[in-house]
């Protein structure tokens, strides 16, 4: 028998087009699922399908266009894949973030987060939850963050959204268990990410070098995570391995949550 197969599994991964997310569908896609990616960024996500698709063949990867904060535009990508297919895991990955204390976070702000880190991720569960429990369990990973269980400087209105993400998680932990559907969240701490590379070249230009270097030390551990750890954690609670793991939260932060004082 081979350890974390996801052969025969059908997985949606939502935000696939870079980063973590993209890490997550090869991952996935390498252990035997098919995986739809739903990405409001068509170019990405058809990158992140074609990469599948080149080293493993045409149907392991599918790629969707969607906005996850649309609830019409994610029922009418869940039908259409539903037609012919299933949905064995979902992988609540698309998210946005932002910089600022309460007095710096405007209404729009805090509503533009909250539709896309809080209400996708319930439009993507509402999307599935039904043909889970049809076919007898399903399998749920949220993506949270450190930051929704302890306070960093001017992240007002992103901790409050994986706050909520976080939460949701274990609600729908609750309210499923009989249905044989498992449900945990992953809390990554700081991930060496293209949107890390962005913050920093925009934010403090010419002192690149040295802010990467202080963001990487802040860890305990003394770097910044991977997307490919991240997706290596997904993998193992979508596998068969985790059939014992429902409603929790997995810190993987080099020791942050824990280990900072």
């Amino acid at each position: 028998m081979t350890s974390f197969s996801l052969t025969d599994k059908t997985a949606w991964v939502t935000g696939g087009g870079s980063g973590i997310g993209k890490a997550i569908c090869c991952t996935l896609a390498e252990a035997g699922a098919v995986v739809h990616i739903l990405e409001i960024d068509e170019d990405l996500g058809n990158e992140t399908c074609h990469a599948i698709r080149e080293k493993l063949g045409p149907k392991h990867a599918h790629c969707w266009q969607v906005d996850v904060a649309n609830q019409k535009q994610v029922m009418d990508v869940s039908e259409n894949i539903l037609q012919n297919g299933t949905v064995d895991i979902l992988v609540n990955n698309a998210g946005i973030a932002l910089v600022g204390a309460l007095e710096q976070t405007s209404e729009d702000d805090l509503d533009k987060l909250f539709r896309v880190n809080v209400q996708g991720g319930y439009n993507c569960m509402y999307a599935c939850i039904s043909t889970m429990k049809k076919n007898g369990g399903g399998i749920i990973v949220n993506l949270a963050s450190t930051v929704a269980s302890i306070a960093i400087k001017d992240r007002f209105a992103y901790s409050m959204t994986k706050g909520a993400m976080l939460t949701m998680t274990y609600s729908v932990a609750m309210d499923y268990i009989d249905a044989g559907i498992r449900c945990n969240a992953i809390s990554p701490g700081r991930i060496h990410t293209p949107f890390v590379d962005g913050f920093v070249a925009k934010n403090y230009p010419g002192r690149e070098k040295e802010m990467f270097e202080k963001l990487s030390s802040d860890q305990p551990i003394g770097r910044m995570g991977t997307p490919q750890e991240i997706a290596d954690l997904v993998l193992f609670l979508c596998s068969d391995e985790a059939a014992f793991i429902t409603g929790s939260n997995y810190n993987i932060d080099g020791g942050f949550a824990n280990l900072i004082k």
